[in-house]
């Protein structure tokens, strides 16, 4: 953004300005030197947010009338469809890894990475099989900053039983304080790459095992497809994602609730047929 605005008064900038700028982002510019790639929309809608934000204080301290770039036409976030893994897929990842039980623990409980890194000893609840996510550990940068989960929210989170093993031993001879999946240093784990061109363990493990290309985020959507595939209802995939509500979980997982419209129409069917109310329609 600096490049294209640094230099101009905010009183001089013209809506017109704001989106070919946004226009030009989204396209590129291969005849420019150097060439500029086309950006996706998620960061174009960042940067005109950064420039629309510093506008709207610029009108607030009344040194300009109005924010000019408001009702620009921004592009259309397109949402990519979710990965699913197999069990077996899984699996096959966490054993090609550097760090299995990390891998299986983002596969079958769900938490976000930075809330995975940032788990520590006294968090493990082993007897009721819990996780109790209260730290989040996000990278900025190259600088590890350690705050409360995502919307400020603690939860606890079940894990399956076969993970107490891989947990256990992770935990094994630590303090309580300790991490339980620490970098090399000691510290916070850093963000784990898919790039071709930055390989991370993990892109490597996905690369070897030859399942679709993922991130460890991605590892979400399967824990959630498990929960459901489990018998888990909406409200407990809230809760073990750590999603604000169930609405939010219901249009993010749309596609795994399917299967419960099939339910109710078997179940009104199995109803229907156990009544008099089916005996009577039966009858000629």
């Amino acid at each position: 953004m600096l490049p294209r605005w640094g230099s101009i008064a905010v009183a001089d900038v013209r809506k017109t300005a704001v989106q070919q700028w946004v226009s030009e982002m989204t396209t590129g510019d291969p005849g420019a030197t150097p060439a500029r790639k086309p950006k996706g929309a998620t960061l174009v809608i960042r940067a005109y947010g950064v420039l629309a934000s510093i506008l709207d204080d610029a009108v607030s301290d009344r040194r300009t009338l109005s924010n000019p770039s408001r009702g620009v036409s921004l592009p259309r976030k397109v949402n990519k469809p979710h990965v699913y893994l197999s069990h077996e897929q899984v699996h096959a990842l966490a054993a090609a890894s550097k760090y299995p039980g990390l891998v299986l623990v983002l596969a079958y409980c769900g938490i976000r990475w930075g809330e995975a890194t940032a788990l520590r000893v006294k968090h493990l609840d082993m007897l009721r099989r819990r996780l109790m996510i209260e730290e989040n550990a996000v990278q900025v940068g190259s600088v590890i900053e350690v705050g409360t989960p995502k919307n400020h929210k603690k939860r606890t989170v079940p894990f399956p039983r076969f993970l107490g093993e891989h947990l256990a031993r992770a935990c094994e001879g630590k303090k309580r304080d300790a991490l339980v999946f620490p970098g090399e240093s000691g510290h916070h784990l850093r963000l784990a790459r898919v790039h071709e061109d930055n390989m991370s363990w993990f892109g490597s493990a996905v690369k070897r095992t030859g399942i679709p290309r993922i991130t460890p985020h991605d590892l979400r959507h399967s824990a959630a497809s498990f929960a459901v595939s489990s018998g888990a209802n909406v409200k407990v995939v809230q809760k073990m994602l750590g999603h604000s509500s169930a609405a939010m979980t219901l249009d993010t997982y749309a596609d795994l609730f399917d299967g419960d419209l099939d339910s109710v129409s078997d179940a009104l069917d199995h109803a229907v047929s156990q009544a008099s109310v089916g005996k009577m329609w039966a009858q000629p």
